[in-house]
Protein backbone atom coordinates (compact mmCIF):
# COMPACT_ATOMS: atom_id res chain seq x y z
CA UNK A 1 0.00 0.00 0.00
CA UNK A 2 2.83 2.36 0.87
CA UNK A 3 4.54 1.61 -2.46
CA UNK A 4 1.33 2.48 -4.33
CA UNK A 5 1.04 5.82 -2.52
CA UNK A 6 4.67 6.66 -3.33
CA UNK A 7 4.06 5.75 -6.99
CA UNK A 8 0.95 7.98 -7.17
CA UNK A 9 2.78 10.87 -5.52
CA UNK A 10 5.65 10.66 -8.01
CA UNK A 11 3.18 10.45 -10.92
CA UNK A 12 1.36 13.58 -9.77
CA UNK A 13 4.64 15.49 -9.46
CA UNK A 14 5.64 14.47 -13.00
CA UNK A 15 2.25 15.46 -14.42
CA UNK A 16 2.42 18.85 -12.68
CA UNK A 17 5.87 19.36 -14.15
CA UNK A 18 4.60 18.60 -17.64
CA UNK A 19 1.69 21.06 -17.27
CA UNK A 20 4.01 23.89 -16.23
CA UNK A 21 6.39 23.22 -19.12
CA UNK A 22 3.48 23.34 -21.59
CA UNK A 23 2.80 27.00 -20.77
CA UNK A 24 4.52 29.62 -22.98
CA UNK A 25 7.77 30.63 -21.28
CA UNK A 26 7.64 34.06 -22.91
CA UNK A 27 4.59 36.25 -22.14
CA UNK A 28 5.09 37.95 -25.52
CA UNK A 29 4.70 34.56 -27.21
CA UNK A 30 1.42 34.05 -25.35
CA UNK A 31 0.21 37.43 -26.62
CA UNK A 32 1.25 36.50 -30.15
CA UNK A 33 -0.84 33.35 -29.99
CA UNK A 34 -3.94 34.89 -28.44
CA UNK A 35 -4.31 38.21 -30.27
CA UNK A 36 -7.44 38.15 -32.42
CA UNK A 37 -8.91 40.95 -34.51
CA UNK A 38 -12.71 40.88 -34.30
CA UNK A 39 -13.83 42.72 -37.42
CA UNK A 40 -17.08 44.67 -37.01
CA UNK A 41 -20.04 43.95 -39.32
CA UNK A 42 -19.36 45.50 -42.74
CA UNK A 43 -21.29 48.68 -43.57
CA UNK A 44 -24.20 48.53 -45.99
CA UNK A 45 -24.55 50.39 -49.24
CA UNK A 46 -20.90 50.46 -50.32
CA UNK A 47 -20.47 50.32 -54.08
CA UNK A 48 -16.84 49.54 -54.85
CA UNK A 49 -15.20 47.35 -52.19
CA UNK A 50 -11.81 49.03 -52.43
CA UNK A 51 -8.34 47.52 -52.83
CA UNK A 52 -5.88 46.60 -50.06
CA UNK A 53 -2.96 45.59 -52.24
CA UNK A 54 -1.75 46.38 -55.73
CA UNK A 55 -1.68 43.17 -57.79
CA UNK A 56 1.04 44.52 -60.08
CA UNK A 57 2.58 47.86 -60.92
CA UNK A 58 2.15 49.30 -64.38
CA UNK A 59 3.89 51.78 -66.64
CA UNK A 60 6.95 53.92 -65.92
CA UNK A 61 9.43 52.06 -68.10
CA UNK A 62 10.75 48.52 -68.41
CA UNK A 63 12.77 48.51 -65.18
CA UNK A 64 9.80 48.79 -62.78
CA UNK A 65 10.74 45.77 -60.64
CA UNK A 66 14.38 46.84 -60.46
CA UNK A 67 13.35 50.10 -58.82
CA UNK A 68 11.46 48.34 -56.01
CA UNK A 69 13.16 47.13 -52.83
CA UNK A 70 11.36 43.81 -53.33
CA UNK A 71 9.63 42.66 -56.50
CA UNK A 72 7.68 40.19 -54.34
CA UNK A 73 5.95 42.86 -52.26
CA UNK A 74 3.65 45.46 -53.76
CA UNK A 75 2.03 48.63 -52.54
CA UNK A 76 -0.22 47.55 -49.64
CA UNK A 77 -2.52 49.29 -47.18
CA UNK A 78 -2.11 47.95 -43.64
CA UNK A 79 -5.82 47.40 -43.07
CA UNK A 80 -8.15 44.40 -42.71
CA UNK A 81 -10.11 43.06 -45.67
CA UNK A 82 -13.35 41.08 -45.65
CA UNK A 83 -12.50 37.86 -47.49
CA UNK A 84 -16.05 37.18 -48.71
CA UNK A 85 -16.41 40.56 -50.42
CA UNK A 86 -12.85 41.97 -50.62
CA UNK A 87 -14.19 45.01 -48.74
CA UNK A 88 -11.41 47.21 -47.36
CA UNK A 89 -12.88 48.76 -44.23
CA UNK A 90 -11.83 49.68 -40.71
CA UNK A 91 -13.14 51.73 -37.80
CA UNK A 92 -11.57 54.41 -35.62
CA UNK A 93 -12.57 56.27 -32.46
CA UNK A 94 -10.29 59.26 -33.12
CA UNK A 95 -11.04 62.59 -34.73
CA UNK A 96 -7.62 62.45 -36.39
CA UNK A 97 -6.50 58.82 -36.92
CA UNK A 98 -3.35 57.51 -38.63
CA UNK A 99 -3.19 55.51 -41.87
CA UNK A 100 -0.27 53.16 -42.53
CA UNK A 101 0.94 51.75 -45.86
CA UNK A 102 3.80 49.65 -47.13
CA UNK A 103 5.50 51.39 -50.08
CA UNK A 104 8.16 49.48 -52.07
CA UNK A 105 9.32 52.35 -54.31
CA UNK A 106 12.30 54.65 -53.94
CA UNK A 107 11.38 58.35 -53.77
CA UNK A 108 13.63 59.24 -56.71
CA UNK A 109 11.57 56.90 -58.89
CA UNK A 110 7.99 57.50 -57.78
CA UNK A 111 5.94 59.90 -55.66
CA UNK A 112 2.75 59.29 -53.73
CA UNK A 113 -0.39 61.09 -52.69
CA UNK A 114 -2.86 60.22 -49.92
CA UNK A 115 -6.38 61.64 -50.11
CA UNK A 116 -9.20 61.37 -47.56
CA UNK A 117 -12.68 62.44 -48.58
CA UNK A 118 -16.16 62.60 -47.14
CA UNK A 119 -17.93 59.77 -48.95
CA UNK A 120 -21.41 61.31 -48.79
CA UNK A 121 -20.37 64.73 -50.11
CA UNK A 122 -17.39 63.64 -52.24
CA UNK A 123 -15.38 66.43 -50.69
CA UNK A 124 -11.65 66.17 -50.01
CA UNK A 125 -10.93 66.92 -46.37
CA UNK A 126 -7.21 66.09 -46.35
CA UNK A 127 -4.38 65.51 -48.80
CA UNK A 128 -0.68 64.90 -48.35
CA UNK A 129 2.26 63.95 -50.56
CA UNK A 130 4.83 61.25 -49.93
CA UNK A 131 8.57 61.43 -49.27
CA UNK A 132 11.16 59.26 -47.57
CA UNK A 133 10.29 55.82 -48.91
CA UNK A 134 10.62 52.82 -49.17
CA UNK A 135 9.13 51.14 -46.12
CA UNK A 136 6.07 51.49 -43.88
CA UNK A 137 4.78 55.05 -43.98
CA UNK A 138 2.36 56.67 -41.56
CA UNK A 139 -0.05 59.37 -42.73
CA UNK A 140 -1.30 61.02 -39.56
CA UNK A 141 -4.37 63.20 -40.01
CA UNK A 142 -3.21 66.56 -38.56
CA UNK A 143 -5.19 68.63 -36.10
CA UNK A 144 -5.67 71.35 -38.72
CA UNK A 145 -7.70 68.92 -40.85
CA UNK A 146 -11.45 68.65 -40.35
CA UNK A 147 -12.13 66.05 -37.60
CA UNK A 148 -13.87 62.82 -38.51
CA UNK A 149 -17.45 62.81 -37.27
CA UNK A 150 -18.94 59.96 -35.23
CA UNK A 151 -21.10 57.69 -37.36
CA UNK A 152 -19.81 59.13 -40.64
CA UNK A 153 -18.03 57.13 -43.30
CA UNK A 154 -15.01 58.33 -45.27
CA UNK A 155 -13.09 57.04 -48.26
CA UNK A 156 -9.32 57.17 -48.68
CA UNK A 157 -7.08 56.78 -51.71
CA UNK A 158 -3.34 56.32 -51.96
CA UNK A 159 -1.84 56.69 -55.43
CA UNK A 160 1.74 56.21 -56.57
CA UNK A 161 2.88 58.31 -59.54
CA UNK A 162 5.80 57.75 -61.89
CA UNK A 163 8.28 60.62 -61.59
CA UNK A 164 8.95 60.36 -65.33
CA UNK A 165 5.45 61.07 -66.67
CA UNK A 166 3.28 61.62 -63.55
CA UNK A 167 1.03 58.69 -64.44
CA UNK A 168 -0.48 56.44 -61.75
CA UNK A 169 1.51 53.21 -61.54
CA UNK A 170 -0.09 51.73 -58.39
CA UNK A 171 -2.96 52.54 -56.08
CA UNK A 172 -4.94 51.25 -53.09
CA UNK A 173 -8.20 52.49 -51.58
CA UNK A 174 -10.68 51.78 -48.82
CA UNK A 175 -13.07 53.11 -46.18
CA UNK A 176 -12.90 54.30 -42.60
CA UNK A 177 -15.73 55.06 -40.21
CA UNK A 178 -15.53 56.78 -36.87
CA UNK A 179 -17.38 55.04 -34.05
CA UNK A 180 -18.18 56.28 -30.56
CA UNK A 181 -16.03 54.78 -27.80
CA UNK A 182 -18.21 52.86 -25.35
CA UNK A 183 -17.86 53.99 -21.68
CA UNK A 184 -17.02 50.48 -20.42
CA UNK A 185 -14.26 50.06 -22.99
CA UNK A 186 -12.94 53.54 -22.24
CA UNK A 187 -12.57 52.57 -18.57
CA UNK A 188 -10.74 49.36 -19.51
CA UNK A 189 -8.38 51.23 -21.83
CA UNK A 190 -7.51 53.79 -19.16
CA UNK A 191 -6.42 51.00 -16.79
CA UNK A 192 -4.64 48.89 -19.41
CA UNK A 193 -0.95 48.69 -20.26
CA UNK A 194 0.05 49.63 -23.85
CA UNK A 195 0.18 45.94 -24.78
CA UNK A 196 -3.23 45.30 -23.27
CA UNK A 197 -4.60 48.30 -25.17
CA UNK A 198 -3.61 46.69 -28.46
CA UNK A 199 -5.55 43.57 -27.46
CA UNK A 200 -8.59 45.56 -26.33
CA UNK A 201 -8.76 47.60 -29.53
CA UNK A 202 -8.36 44.45 -31.64
CA UNK A 203 -10.94 42.46 -29.67
CA UNK A 204 -13.45 45.29 -30.18
CA UNK A 205 -12.78 45.69 -33.90
CA UNK A 206 -11.17 49.14 -33.66
CA UNK A 207 -8.48 48.69 -36.28
CA UNK A 208 -6.83 52.07 -36.62
CA UNK A 209 -6.14 52.52 -32.91
CA UNK A 210 -4.98 48.91 -32.55
CA UNK A 211 -2.47 49.44 -35.36
CA UNK A 212 -1.29 52.82 -34.04
CA UNK A 213 -0.81 51.41 -30.53
CA UNK A 214 1.08 48.40 -31.89
CA UNK A 215 3.24 50.66 -34.05
CA UNK A 216 4.16 52.77 -31.05
CA UNK A 217 5.06 49.66 -29.05
CA UNK A 218 7.25 48.51 -31.91
CA UNK A 219 9.07 51.86 -31.78
CA UNK A 220 9.60 51.88 -28.01
CA UNK A 221 10.16 48.16 -27.34
CA UNK A 222 11.87 46.05 -29.99
CA UNK A 223 11.09 42.87 -28.01
CA UNK A 224 7.33 43.38 -28.03
CA UNK A 225 5.41 41.22 -30.52
CA UNK A 226 2.14 43.18 -30.69
CA UNK A 227 2.91 44.61 -34.13
CA UNK A 228 3.69 41.19 -35.63
CA UNK A 229 0.72 39.52 -33.95
CA UNK A 230 -1.76 42.16 -35.13
CA UNK A 231 -0.58 42.08 -38.75
CA UNK A 232 -0.66 38.29 -38.68
CA UNK A 233 -4.26 38.38 -37.43
CA UNK A 234 -5.37 40.07 -40.68
CA UNK A 235 -3.07 38.23 -43.08
CA UNK A 236 -0.34 40.89 -43.32
CA UNK A 237 2.48 39.11 -41.51
CA UNK A 238 4.76 39.44 -44.58
CA UNK A 239 5.10 43.14 -43.77
CA UNK A 240 5.84 42.82 -40.05
CA UNK A 241 9.61 43.24 -40.40
CA UNK A 242 9.55 46.08 -42.93
CA UNK A 243 11.14 49.29 -41.59
CA UNK A 244 9.04 52.28 -40.67
CA UNK A 245 10.06 55.48 -42.42
CA UNK A 246 9.19 59.12 -41.85
CA UNK A 247 7.00 61.10 -44.20
CA UNK A 248 5.22 63.41 -45.32
CA UNK A 249 4.93 66.85 -46.92
CA UNK A 250 1.66 68.22 -45.58
CA UNK A 251 -0.78 70.15 -47.72
CA UNK A 252 -4.03 71.93 -46.98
Amino acid sequence: MQKIQIFLTISLILLSSIDVQAQPANPNEQLKQSLIFAAPPPPKGIGEPGKRGEAGSRGCGQDMNKRMISSQKRLTALVPVYSNSELVFGTTIREHPSFLFYVPYASDFASGEFVLEDEAEHQTIYKTSLTGTPGVVNFRLPSKAAPLEIGRQYRWYFNIYCQKDNQIIANVEGYVKREELKPALKTELEKATPRQQVNLYAANGIWYEALSAASELRRTNSQDTSWTALLKAVGLNDFATEPKVECCNLEN
